[in-house]
């Protein structure tokens, strides 16, 4: 069986414990033996490189150079990252080479939580968005600064809600990707605010598809 780590924490308004409960059912659906930890010691064990996923769900917060160097390099060896929403898109603010590694880094939600958007679905015969379709979501519309080097699997446009960025017109804005770190995949959904929003359907088939994806082969 393959092994996942969920590492959850940090800003408890995204509430990390129920989306972690969430993830981890998934991934034991999918056959993995699953560990689910809220301290980020685990990073600094021997046993991280046994993992074939390590899943952050830690948002903001801070993390210790010996414990992000062992993370960075067990992705570069071949271990799968993959996360949602601000759990992995905006973990660890100062650390800009975490950031590197994931692809991107939020930085906005114009217009908070409640803007109904729609989610564009770019390749619907690609093996992570395979059979789904454009769908619509309420939820906090995530802005981020992006990695031109990804792979860009679903998009939302912006603007929708009113500011001053709107001034630029519009903006096609990632909301799934997939890259490489080093032998390791990577995969990102900014969909996902709350555990009731991670529930949605084509979250969970999202999360489903990029999790076994991400997973060492």
């Amino acid at each position: 069986m393959k092994k996942a780590c969920i590492f959850q924490g940090g800003w408890e308004g995204h509430e990390p414990a129920e989306v972690a409960k969430i993830l981890k059912g998934i991934l034991e659906e999918e056959g993995f033996t699953v560990t689910v930890t809220d301290s980020l010691t685990i990073l600094e064990e021997e046993e991280l490189k046994q993992f074939d996923l390590i899943v952050p769900n830690w948002t903001q917060g801070e993390i210790k150079q010996e414990q992000l160097k062992p993370l960075m390099e067990a992705v570069e060896a071949g271990t799968g990252l993959a996360g949602l929403h601000g759990g992995m898109g905006d973990s660890f603010r100062k650390e800009t080479d975490y950031q590197f590694m994931v692809g991107g880094q939020w930085v906005a939600h114009p217009g908070n939580d409640g803007v109904k958007y729609t989610v564009h679905i770019h390749d619907s015969n690609h093996e992570l968005t395979e059979g789904l379709d454009d769908f619509e979501v309420v939820s906090e519309q995530y802005y981020m600064h992006v990695d031109p080097a990804v792979k860009v699997h679903a998009s939302t446009q912006f603007p929708i809600a009113d500011g001053p960025y709107a001034v630029n017109g519009p903006v096609s804005m990632p909301v799934v990707w997939s890259k490489k770190w080093g032998k390791g995949n990577v995969y990102y959904c900014s969909l996902g605010h709350v555990a009731e929003v991670v529930r949605q359907p084509e979250i969970i088939s999202l999360m489903r598809k990029g999790m076994t994806w991400a997973a060492r082969s």
